[in-house]
């Protein structure tokens, strides 16, 4: 308002000059046809008729002028204010190139013009950035200089596990943030309550001249994944190999020497002392042997063939093959995986023995299988009553085992499995009582 007054009194200081400017000109004519008058001895009333009639023409004149010079400048100044509001729908009419005003009338069109044609690109590249941001897989956070949040795509809202309008105005400490917004860029971090593991990029980028810190988290678990088990595939191929080169030799030289101890004369104690410690060679590098080659499996496993194959039965077969401890059906709806039959059943069947062994660790109580929807996947779920998982962080990792006579080779090779359809296994331990649950999820086809 105070803007806006200051401008009226701004034109109408200039009306004003503009006015006495054209009254100092008609002043030599008027004096003129005074002077005139009273040479030429006219009557009072008739010089006064004159000089009204003069002072009128000087009027009308000075006011058609002023009016011919105000006017376009108020239309250009209304047409200025209006880019300044934001409102490009105006322009200046008597645009052209015959004098100076025309010529910038002409100039305040083509910036209006020009501002428009930078609005709506403005505003299309908004709302193209809009929907990048709706589409992204990848979570995306922008704080300001107070680490509040003022920017969120729709996947980290998911990633928070926040309704979208209770995520801004929150700190990062509040979000739980706090240690991202910390962390180096490219620095790897596991967040939320999925296992996965996210690619930090970090960026500072200036709104309104304040600094803010950009923030977008990459999930990499699936090529770390591929990674670590391309990694564990080398390291098998390796160690199957050579081990098999020298205990194949070992055995051998074992028993041909076990053999040879027979013919041998004197003590008969030293003797079958030579037989016994052969023997054990012997035995442990068969063990050893077809401890490598249950490995070579993890290394060799092939791509699935994949057809269709309807959940229900499958899950049925299953169950019917463990016959150690009562198994409990649980069935489902009808789902169908586009997935390669045999590697399931392996996969179910390792899962299902696992949860059996630790059953009868606990009193061979029943064990429970079944299958439910949880769209867009189908989860094959596997309940047992047994201790519980102790070591949660090793169960899928080649090598390790609990079991006295276990190899290490079963939940890797299953978890192996279900990543080769796009799924993954969770194993966590039951909250409503004893034992664990080993959940499969597999994309429906």
């Amino acid at each position: 308002m105070a803007y806006e007054r200051q401008d009226r009194r701004r034109r109408g200081s200039a009306v004003r000059r503009a006015w006495l400017y054209c009254l100092c000109l008609s002043l030599p004519g008027l004096l003129f046809a005074a002077l005139l008058g009273w040479q030429q001895q006219i009557s009072v009333p008739m010089a006064i008729l004159a000089g009204v009639c003069l002072l009128v023409y000087f009027a009308l004149v000075a006011g058609s002028l002023i009016e011919s010079l105000v006017r376009p400048l108020q239309t250009l100044s209304n047409v200025v204010s209006s880019l300044r509001e934001g409102d490009y729908s105006f322009r200046a009419r008597g645009a052209g190139a015959h004098d100076a005003l025309g010529e910038l009338s002409a100039e305040i069109n083509s910036l209006a013009d020009l501002l428009q044609k930078q609005r709506v690109r403005s505003l299309e590249a908004t709302a193209l950035l809009a929907r990048i941001l709706e589409v992204m897989h990848a979570p995306l956070f922008a704080f300001d200089r107070d680490n509040v949040l003022q920017l969120v795509n729709q996947a980290g809202v998911q990633l928070l596990g926040l309704p979208h309008a209770r995520c801004f105005g929150h700190t990062a400490r509040e979000l739980g943030l706090e240690a991202l917004l910390a962390s180096a860029d490219q620095s790897i971090h596991s967040f939320g309550s999925k296992p996965n593991r996210w690619l930090l990029r970090k960026a500072v980028f200036r709104q309104d001249g304040a600094p803010h810190v950009l923030l977008l988290l990459a999930d990499v678990s699936q090529p770390l994944r591929e990674e670590e088990q391309a990694a564990w595939k080398r390291l098998v191929r390796v160690l199957g190999h050579e081990l098999s080169n020298s205990l194949a030799p070992i055995k051998s030289i074992a028993g041909s020497l076990r053999v040879r101890t027979e013919q041998m004369e004197g003590d008969p104690a030293m003797a079958h002392d030579f037989r016994r410690g052969l023997g054990v060679i012997e035995s442990r590098a068969d063990a050893l042997h077809r401890f490598v080659q249950s490995y070579r499996v993890l290394a060799q496993l092939p791509p699935p063939a994949l057809k269709s194959v309807q959940v229900g039965p499958l899950v049925e077969r299953i169950a019917l093959l463990e016959q150690r401890v009562p198994v409990e059906l649980a069935p489902g709806p009808a789902a169908q995986l586009h997935a390669d039959s045999d590697q399931l059943e392996q996969m179910l069947i390792n899962l299902l023995a696992n949860a059996v062994d630790a059953s009868l660790g606990n009193g061979a109580r029943p064990v429970r299988i079944g299958w439910r929807v949880v769209e867009p996947d189908v989860e094959v779920f596997i309940e047992d009553r047994g201790l519980g998982i102790a070591n949660m962080e090793n169960l899928f990792v080649p090598f390790y085992t609990t079991k006295p006579t276990g190899s290490g080779v079963g939940l890797a090779l299953a978890q192996q499995i279900a990543r080769a359809h796009g799924g993954e296994i969770r194993l966590a331990n039951r909250e409503d009582g004893e034992g664990a649950c080993a959940a499969v999820r597999l994309p429906l086809a």
